[in-house]
């Protein structure tokens, strides 16, 4: 088992890491968008100019709803210390929109401080990314005893942990596999674990577990 010294990664090896997750996360809605350009100015492809703008709004809604997700769950999004349930709750669910996995948004807590929010909505994604062939994605965050608990229960037909993610949420280095795979766990256990916190996950049949917890 690797140890958390040897798990950790400097700034600038983790930024690497995290910048080719977003770049592969972006490529998509922005590929779509410049294909839907083409055929507008292409004047062989008039007769499918209003699918083309169709294309662009609809990725260009995707690449906003990421770019919005990404700024509060890999940076400082703002300047503000604190987010309300009710700001992350559409930033989560923007990345269910079209995913097989549904989300069901059970958050107690009103207000989170920049670790939290960022736990929470990592934490929600992965948990919606535990069910590949669909199913429910429950998040949870209660407070108790000083403490901030954060729960993910991915039920549905083959929910399962990849290797990869595995590897990540116990703060393990990545030996092999898929980067894009493992860096997001990873960084879910950086920020739990950078801030006095403990993550942990159960796999059962059908059913995911992912539980962090963080002083309030």
């Amino acid at each position: 088992m690797t140890t958390e010294t040897e798990a950790v990664m400097d700034g600038a090896d983790l930024a690497t890491f995290l910048t080719g997750k977003l770049c592969h996360d972006f490529i998509s809605p922005a590929g779509a968008i410049a294909s839907g350009l083409d055929l507008i100015n292409d004047p062989s492809a008039q007769d499918m100019r209003e699918e083309a703008m169709g294309l662009i709004a609809t990725s260009s809604e995707k690449l906003i709803a990421l770019i919005s997700f990404a700024r509060v769950a890999y940076g400082a999004a703002t300047t503000a210390e604190r987010f309300s349930a009710d700001a992350l709750q559409p930033l989560a669910e923007s990345v269910f929109k079209g995913a097989r996995a549904s989300l069901d948004w059970q958050v107690e807590t009103s207000e989170f401080a920049k670790p939290q929010a960022r736990a929470l909505l990592n934490l929600a994604q992965l948990t919606g990314a535990a069910l590949p062939g669909g199913g429910t994605a429950t998040v949870t965050a209660r407070e108790q005893n000083g403490w901030l608990t954060l729960r993910g229960e991915a039920d549905g037909p083959r929910a399962r942990l990849k290797p990869e993610a595995a590897k990540g949420l116990a703060g393990e280095r990545l030996t092999e596999g898929l980067a894009g795979q493992w860096i997001q766990s990873y960084w879910l256990w950086r920020t739990v674990t950078d801030h006095g916190g403990t993550l942990g996950f159960t796999v059962g049949e059908n059913r995911v577990t992912l539980t962090a917890r963080l002083p309030m």
